[in-house]
């Protein structure tokens, strides 16, 4: 009875309802600069889009 016990007892102990908390996981310094790149373009895209945008509407008004 004694030997079924104990790798019960071991079996029991080893699930533990509780998982452990994550740490948090900081940015990777190392993307960093490719995150800002990003940043950076995604801004001149739209000032890009405007100007093609504004161009597009003088030709028309001119080809009238």
């Amino acid at each position: 009875m004694n030997s079924r016990m104990i790798p019960l007892a071991l079996l029991l102990t080893a699930c533990d309802p509780m998982t452990p908390p994550q740490p948090e996981t900081a940015p990777n310094p190392a993307f960093e600069s490719q995150v800002q790149a990003l940043e950076k373009a995604r801004a001149v895209e739209g000032q890009v889009n405007q100007a093609a945008d504004l161009q597009h509407q003088q030709v028309d008004e001119a080809s009238r």
